[in-house]
């Protein structure tokens, strides 16, 4: 996780709770100054340290690994789409999604293959490389251009 957005959510929580950093590092058993460089982006907080901090602001700590960009993903990967993941095509066609969506590229990518292996494994088959590419294409097609009128 980003530090600077993990202390943008600690600080946003206890201001709307109301709290200073004090009461809150008191009842989370950290230190003012700890707390303090969390909020400002700085540090490497544990899990445990997080988990006190979400209790005493309130708040539930949900942590969750994701497949990072160009690797497996939990549902099983259909031979065409791992090559469709690693060409030049697809990395430009999630660039210009992301783009879209104001998403990140990485991150779109790995979504996007898992709802492509999610597809083929509701269909029942590899719908194969020209199959991706079509679907690629209307994804493109919804996402980056807009609708006709009418």
């Amino acid at each position: 996780m980003d530090p600077a957005l993990l202390g943008h959510q600690l600080r946003g929580l206890r201001a709307a709770a109301g709290r200073t950093v004090a009461s809150v590092a008191g009842d989370a058993g950290l230190s003012v100054p700890y707390i303090a460089n969390l909020e400002n982006g700085r540090g490497n907080p544990t899990l445990s340290a997080l988990d006190r901090l979400a209790t005493a602001l309130g708040a539930r700590l949900d942590v969750t690994l994701e497949p990072a960009a160009g690797s497996a993903a939990t549902t099983a990967l259909p031979p065409s789409l791992v090559r469709l993941g690693r060409s030049a095509r697809f990395q430009r066609d999630a660039g210009l999604l992301a783009e879209s969506l104001g998403a990140d590229p990485a991150e779109l990518s790995v979504q996007l293959i898992g709802a492509l292996a999610g597809l083929a494994a509701g269909l029942g088959t590899d719908p194969g490389e020209s199959g991706w590419g079509r679907l690629l294409d209307a994804l493109l097609l919804i996402g980056v251009h807009p609708p006709l009128p009418g």
